[in-house]
């Protein structure tokens, strides 16, 4: 079974801010003590008495306005984030970042969570439905989310796919409804939410330092279209981020799964 695990970063309504992301990682069950126990090394760095006191929280780290943090030299600080995205870096390679960055602006009276986790639910079972057809390995899906103010919401549109799919196709993969849980007592939800924050510093702040250490981390197919990276907005058909330029470049060749919503409006 594969994982998915996501968190958000970024908020909807603060208009601060141009952008929301959600985004995370999809784990091989066998995947995820070793990924655990590299998050404990660093946290056991920062914290030896107690390394499971240490909850990698990407922007309270990046401010470093809360302990354990507010002690620490902003490049510390930094350098924390950038190791814990290194875990993801150096994992197995069956391990896949996935993330939509939404144009808030872009879709005016739209809920952009809900937008990306539509998006992420459709891409996660794409890469189920490619790793059967290439490997022929059979793998069914679980998605686990941090509890937040999304959860309502989400779990009601999770069983609405279960039952008619998204707005692409039937979700085929997925073992059941999504998960819940608390992201101090998972390191996976953790690394999703640093995930998501490297994401939301490229469109959001223009800051590549974090997205690039895990750039070739995210999921793509054999042309090296990024089917994990997604960015929904008006001028996603001149944009030059590596996800909008991936699609520009790839082929008109027949590939798995449906085209994304980005991907329609190119073609319009």
């Amino acid at each position: 079974m594969y994982l998915l695990y996501l968190d958000d970063s970024g908020s909807a309504p603060n208009q601060t801010e141009s952008y929301v992301v959600l985004g995370g990682v999809s784990v091989f069950e066998r995947q995820i003590h070793w990924i655990s126990e590299e998050l404990d090394k660093i946290a056991g760095v920062l914290h030896p008495a107690d390394p499971g006191a240490v909850e990698f929280h990407a922007s309270e780290i990046f401010s470093g306005r809360k302990p354990p943090w507010h002690g620490m030299h902003k490049d510390q600080r930094r350098q924390v984030i950038k190791d814990v995205l290194g875990v993801l870096a150096g994992a197995h390679k069956s391990t896949r970042a996935f993330a939509c960055a939404i144009h808030k602006a872009s879709f005016p009276g739209r809920d952009p969570i809900e937008m990306a986790f539509e998006e992420l639910c459709s891409r996660f079972d794409l890469q189920l439905k490619r790793i059967y057809v290439v490997d022929k390995d059979r793998q069914r899906g679980q998605i686990i989310l941090d509890e937040s103010s999304h959860e309502t919401s989400l779990q009601s549109m999770a069983r609405q796919f279960r039952k008619l799919g998204t707005r692409w196709g039937i979700l085929r993969n997925m073992a059941d409804v999504p998960l819940f849980v608390d992201s101090r007592a998972s390191r996976l939800v953790q690394l999703a939410d640093h995930v998501a924050y490297a994401v939301f510093r490229r469109y959001n702040a223009g800051d590549t330092s974090y997205l690039d250490i895990i750039l070739p981390r995210f999921d793509a197919d054999e042309r090296g279209r990024l089917h994990g990276l997604v960015h929904l907005h008006h001028t996603s058909a001149v944009c030059p981020c590596p996800a909008c330029m991936s699609r520009r470049i790839a082929d008109n060749s027949p590939r798995l799964g449906s085209p994304s919503e980005g991907d329609r409006a190119e073609s319009d």
